[in-house]
């Protein structure tokens, strides 16, 4: 069939950018090339993974959803995708991201770039106040009263963090400061991996109208090392939970309908959800992850409401959309609500509350799966692959690891190789006979993404491929031996954005003196492009 495409030229993209209609800007690229170098406004969805990203990113069938790589090639096998699974008004790029530049337009580096952007524009126009790591530790070394902050989630925070920060993520602070600064005397400092969530985090509170002094720490964990100063790995300390304060929940309405954001009833979210096929509508609990699984409302998303300020583009590829936030006891939802607002992408709205009678789920998110035209895997049993690698000196089976070359570096199946899913036809052209009296596995992170590769392999070579049911955490979960490592790594495949902790040594230092000026240039290069509407909203400081 047919795959039925329009081609936009970049001047014509950029008029339907500025339209003020609904647009969805998907990369199709490798998230590193994406990395490299992007339209600022695009949703990295690269075709390796599109069928498990892209009903996230654009839900609604009939979206004009525009197809974005270097040169045309893998947004048209994109497109074949999407026609297959519904999708009917696909736009093509024409001549990609090289044909964007050569018209004049800027690429901007790096991911989450509108929302790195934004927190730059914050202390940049709000005036936030900031304090750097020397002035800190002095501080600690004259007794002043004060408590480190760490807005991130806990996952991050664990890795690494100030030594004695305290654990709070972005959109929990205004519930839990008073947890564990009590006292209006007591300084309080927030602080992230970089400057964004720092920013957000300290501007937050201010909005919050807590007694408290409150600074940002300039240049978080990263300002920390590169002042020669070591992390803590493996901190437990975490605010204690606080439910929401009527006065504090007063104050965060007050801003965020400032900010523009609406507070809608049940039955207009319902109206919103019966006018889908108009009108995208994102709908996400932005609570932390045990509330969220313990009970949610059916079908509606999880989007811990930092991490969603933080990298908006993450979690919605459809520009203009309608977005819901719900928080049983609307702090959390509010307080994220007026900062995506302000950002100035999408419509946002809060769920004033949910009726008894509504449905609840428990558990963790769904992960859609885009329907394929190439048929259903064949699957092993970790117990399987494990008895196949034992017998015959492991000569009877190939193990392909298809997911991140970041977390294959951490840990893999021994023996098992790291190749990106678009090369994967390409290595078994060029060693068919080296496979051909082997059964071939691919295995991912959770499976998801090694079944789809897998049914894919079978159908164009006619081998015995097989996925792994339950992929490499099942391994793990059976307390089956790992390496770690990339010396079985097909080179080049810029599979993945390698982020400043991702290196080490001298090199780390460096990757994180060019992350902070990069970060700080955003707030001056967003102009370039000048489709960003963010739109800051001075607030009082009392209800």
């Amino acid at each position: 069939m047919t795959t039925p495409l329009i081609s936009l030229t970049p001047s014509e993209l950029k008029a339907a950018i500025a339209d003020r209609q609904e647009i969805a800007l998907i990369d199709v690229r490798e998230e590193g090339l994406y990395g490299l170098g992007h339209l600022l406004l695009s949703s990295s969805a690269p075709l390796s993974r599109l069928e498990l990203l892209i009903e996230r990113l654009v839900p609604r069938r009939n979206a004009r959803l525009v197809l974005i790589d270097a040169n045309g090639e893998a947004a048209t096998a994109a497109a074949q995708r999407l026609h297959h699974a519904g999708y009917n008004h696909l736009h093509l790029l024409q001549g990609g991201t090289e044909a964007w530049t050569a018209a004049g337009y800027p690429l901007f580096d790096g991911v989450y770039v509108p929302s790195k952007a934004f927190g730059e524009v914050i202390e940049h126009e709000l005036a936030t106040p900031v304090i750097d790591v020397d002035a800190l530790e002095q501080l600690q070394r004259d007794g002043v009263d004060h408590v480190i902050v760490d807005s991130r989630p806990w996952e991050e925070y664990q890795l690494r963090t100030i030594p004695g920060a305290i654990n709070c993520p972005g959109a929990e602070l205004a519930q839990r400061i008073k947890a564990i600064a009590p006292k209006p005397e007591t300084l309080v400092v927030v602080n992230c991996g970089g400057r964004t969530r720092s920013i957000l985090g300290a501007q937050t509170l201010i909005h919050a109208a807590i007694p408290n002094r409150v600074l940002s720490l300039k240049d978080g964990a990263q300002g920390w090392v590169l002042s020669g100063r070591t992390l803590e790995e493996g901190a437990n300390r975490v605010a204690p939970y606080l439910p929401a304060e009527a006065s504090a929940v007063a104050q965060a309405r007050k801003v965020a309908l400032q900010a523009g954001v609406q507070l809608v009833d049940w039955q207009t979210v319902q109206g919103f959800s019966q006018q889908d096929a108009e009108r995208s509508t994102f709908f996400f609990d932005v609570r932390g992850p045990q509330e969220y699984q313990a009970s949610h409302l059916a079908g509606w998303r999880h989007a811990p409401g930092g991490q969603l300020v933080q990298s908006t583009d993450h979690y919605v590829g459809t520009l203009r959309s309608r977005i819901v936030l719900h928080d049983p006891q609307l702090l959390r939802a509010l307080t994220t609500a007026a900062w995506v607002q302000q950002l100035g992408l999408h419509e946002v709205f809060v769920l004033a509350e949910a009726p008894v009678s509504a449905a609840l789920q428990s558990g963790p998110e769904i992960q859609p799966v885009l329907p394929v035209a190439f048929g259903n895997a064949v699957w092993i049993q970790v117990d399987d692959l494990a008895k196949l690698k034992a017998t015959n000196n492991n000569e009877d089976v190939a193990v392909f690891d298809i997911d991140s070359s970041l977390d294959y570096r951490h840990t893999h199946i021994p023996g098992a190789w790291h190749v990106g899913r678009p090369a994967l036809s390409s290595l078994w052209s060029q060693n068919a006979k080296r496979y051909s009296q082997q059964t071939l596995v691919i295995t991912s992170s959770d499976g998801a993404l090694a079944g789809l590769a897998a049914a894919e392999l079978r159908q164009t070579t006619g081998r015995d491929v097989r996925a792994l049911l339950g992929g490499t955490q099942a391994w793990q979960q059976q307390g089956l031996p790992t390496e770690s490592g990339l010396e079985r790594a097909v080179p080049e495949q810029f599979d993945r954005w390698y982020g400043p902790w991702a290196y080490e040594g001298e090199a780390q230092l460096q990757a994180f003196r060019d992350y902070l000026s990069w970060e700080v240039d955003l707030a001056a290069r967003i102009h370039l492009d000048g489709d960003l509407p963010i739109k800051l909203h001075k607030v009082a400081e009392t209800v």
